[in-house]
């Protein structure tokens, strides 16, 4: 079989019928969205000189960015539920915009906590209506509908913290965040035009809240969900861990300037752009339990390795190998957006995304007070062995 004439089908596929530019809309504001929240990391240096932040302070203010990414999602997947996807993700990414400018304004550390919060309420908004969203246009493809959107994401990711990191040397941190504002209005503004303002309202099919609250109770019932949303939740943790510090980690334990660690982790994102796409469409060929495994292996030898190595070119292959961890949510939200019934489906996924990263946004703060007490190296050694328990955990408990 040929991979580019793959491709090309899988494509034209997701571009039939109109739903193009629909797509575009939604994976564009989204990558945009994840750009925001991953400079982050890179400013985190300068966020610390400024403010004057401890490691284990700076851990907190990534943990309340995860927090506020969490936090939002349940009341997204019910109004997603009940109301217009377009308006609840035009809203997030308004509210973003909005605490990105606070964030450049910011006379103190409370303020800085406060709007950083508001960035993550702004993005948690967005990702349950985009699911529900892409389920409705791509019943047949949404593991490949959601690889690439995740895709677009990593993009932003790539693209993104490098020139934040630029003009922060250049010119203030405060040019590094202040540049996302005009892009997240834009954003709002395209998905307001492109997208149509009733995309499937669940309540007009007759559907009782008792009896969309017993299909809920019914799907969380299952097996298989519950066991994925603590996967998830595991993968949080590694995932929040790991990209909150992984710049300051590079330049304060390894010989890497602030520039290379920068690249080092948009490098990080931009595997991901190819990765994510082929674990979704794994995980319409193959199932969830094989796509997992091979895309969760990599990174237990990756991070596993990572304290002993110092040279550009072993932290590259490093920085491949963790990246393949990147994959997962293409799978698990793939399975847990069809595990759903349609009438519950955005609630459903607001209550198992909001658990699994409320509970996971605890891992930087967690990592900042072991990497502040000395032990940075062996934060590492546990991420690593947490993501063989969650390999070891889909081997054994995940049906074939």
């Amino acid at each position: 079989m040929n991979p580019l004439a793959s491709i090309g089908r899988e494509a034209k596929a997701l571009w039939s019928e109109g739903r193009g530019p629909s797509l575009g809309a939604i994976a564009g504001t989204w990558g945009l969205l994840l750009g925001t929240r991953m400079i982050y990391p890179v400013l985190l240096p300068a966020l610390r000189d400024d403010f004057g932040l401890s490691l284990s302070v700076a851990g907190l203010l990534v943990t309340i960015l995860w927090l506020g990414s969490a936090l939002g999602q349940l009341p997204s997947g019910i109004l997603a539920d009940r109301f217009s996807e377009r308006s609840v993700m035009a809203t997030g990414t308004l509210v973003a915009a909005l605490g990105v400018t606070l964030v450049v304004a910011a006379p103190t550390a409370a303020v800085l906590f406060a709007a950083t919060a508001l960035v993550g309420v702004g993005q948690s908004l967005y990702p349950i209506a985009r699911i529900t969203i892409l389920t409705d246009m791509y019943p047949d493809r949404i593991g490949s509908a959601l690889g690439v959107t995740m895709a677009t994401g990593d993009f932003g990711q790539t693209v993104v913290p490098p020139i934040a990191g630029t003009l922060a040397a250049a010119i203030a941190w405060q040019a590094g965040f202040g540049m996302m504002v005009p892009g997240l209005l834009v954003g709002s503004l395209a998905l307001m035009v492109v997208l149509p303002s009733q995309t499937g309202l669940r309540d007009t099919d007759g559907t009782s809240d008792d009896n969309r609250l017993g299909e809920l109770i019914s799907d969380l019932r299952e097996g298989d969900v519950l066991f994925l949303a603590f996967i998830l939740f595991l993968y949080v943790l590694v995932w929040q861990s790991f990209t909150g510090f992984y710049p300051t980690y590079l330049t304060e334990e390894k010989p890497v300037s602030k520039p290379t660690a920068s690249l080092l982790f948009s490098l990080f994102f931009a595997f991901g752009v190819v990765i994510k796409p082929a674990a979704g469409a794994a995980y319409d060929r193959i199932g969830p339990r094989r796509s997992l495994v091979a895309v969760l292996s990599g990174p237990v030898v990756g991070l596993g390795l990572l304290p002993f190595v110092d040279s550009l070119p072993a932290l590259v292959v490093i920085t491949a190998l963790v990246s393949t961890m990147l994959g997962s949510g293409a799978i698990t939200q793939s399975f847990l957006s069809e595990a759903f019934s349609d009438e519950a489906r955005g609630t459903g996924l607001g209550i198992v995304r909001t658990s699994a990263a409320t509970l996971g946004a605890a891992g930087p703060v967690l990592f900042g007070v072991i990497a502040e007490r000395g032990y940075f190296d062996e934060g590492y050694f546990l991420l690593a062995g947490l993501m063989a328990v969650i390999v070891v955990l889909t081997l054994v408990f995940f049906e074939e």
